[in-house]
């Protein structure tokens, strides 16, 4: 980071002083992290140090243009079956329907296009040499992040979804360019060797949406790296990664990804308890979808538990902020106490 961020500029002054695209080399080279095929063992080696890596155009232009298009009918919600969100009129143009949406969580659920997505035959490979052979998916998220809206503050996927053996991993896949200024990835490299999970608190922060952000760890800032990638490249990044994205600024336009996230099929996913009597050490979550090898619980069979529902982007404020005891901290955030 000495090289991109000698001043040790906030991310907000970084991102006006370099701009699109600033980040990348000025020699036409691609970044450090950022890998095409043929891939060979230094992808690993670079994941495991920084916890993170980019595979570059990942995906041809048919295939985003196919995931674009998918975005776009699942924005209007015609069957209603996305909890959130109304279905929109006719007369309102696609553009405009997708406006109204930050991110929608298990996109698959509803889409034969995302569902293939999950494995997708790039992410696969990348995904058996940082995880595994035997690979399986619990969850996927679209963004859509017009022009204007949040981001999503520090944190860490972890918090949200619990591993047994820390073997999480994002897949975020670019179908717009992101950068700096529409709201791209920031990363802390090396943010998940300690494999701590920091705390979280409700951050006050109209920049981001309603979900909440960690904080308390040894890192700042200025020591985070923008992840700019062009449409079709996946962004890989392990679960107890602390990242971020900043809001889209851009005038115009959409920064939109799918975000899908992935685990060892060799460990439990605890990450609700389906009844009083199992124990959270025997709970393991079985709404997956195999992605790579064989699952050694398969007896134990999957279930349909998942629905398609819309975060809240904290427009319309979030329910921390409408909460009397979140308000008066606020207050004293807002006093610095």
């Amino acid at each position: 980071m000495t090289t991109l961020n000698p001043e040790r500029l906030s991310p907000d002054e970084l991102s006006a002083r370099l701009g699109p695209w600033g980040s990348w080399p000025k020699d036409g080279t691609l970044p450090a992290g950022y890998f095409e095929p043929p891939l060979d063992d230094s992808v690993a080696g670079f994941f495991q140090r920084n916890g993170y890596l980019v595979l570059h155009e990942a995906l041809s232009p048919e295939e985003v243009g196919q995931l674009k298009e998918e975005t776009t009918r699942l924005s209007r919600n015609a069957d209603g079956a996305i909890e959130g969100i109304d279905p929109v009129p006719a007369e309102i143009s696609d553009a405009d329907a997708m406006k109204r949406v930050l991110c929608i969580h298990f996109p698959h659920k509803l889409s034969r296009v995302f569902h293939e997505a999950l494995a997708q035959p790039a992410v696969v490979d990348v995904l058996t040499r940082v995880v595994g052979p035997n690979v399986k998916c619990m969850q996927s998220m679209l963004f859509l992040k017009a022009s204007g809206k949040a981001g999503q503050a520090w944190h860490q996927d972890e918090d949200y979804i619990p591993t047994r053996d820390r073997s999480l991993i994002g897949a975020w896949i670019a179908l717009d360019d992101a950068t700096v200024e529409n709201g791209c990835l920031w990363v802390l490299p090396g943010s998940h060797q300690r494999g701590i999970l920091w705390p979280q608190k409700f951050h006050f922060d109209k920049r981001f949406d309603c979900s909440r952000e960690s904080y308390n760890f040894p890192w700042k800032d200025e020591d985070s790296v923008p992840v700019e990638v062009k449409a079709g490249s996946v962004v890989f990044f392990n679960g107890y990664l602390l990242h971020r994205s900043l809001p889209n600024r851009a005038q115009t336009g959409f920064r939109r990804s799918l975000v899908n996230h992935y685990m060892s099929a060799e460990s439990f996913l605890p990450w609700a308890r389906p009844d009083e009597k199992t124990s959270m050490a025997t709970a393991d979550y079985r709404d997956i979808v195999m992605v790579a090898g064989t699952d050694p619980y398969a007896y134990k069979g999957t279930q349909e538990v998942a629905k398609a529902w819309v975060r809240p982007s904290g427009e319309g404020g979030c329910a921390d902020w409408t909460n009397e005891s979140q308000i008066k901290l606020a207050a004293e955030h807002k006093a610095g106490k």
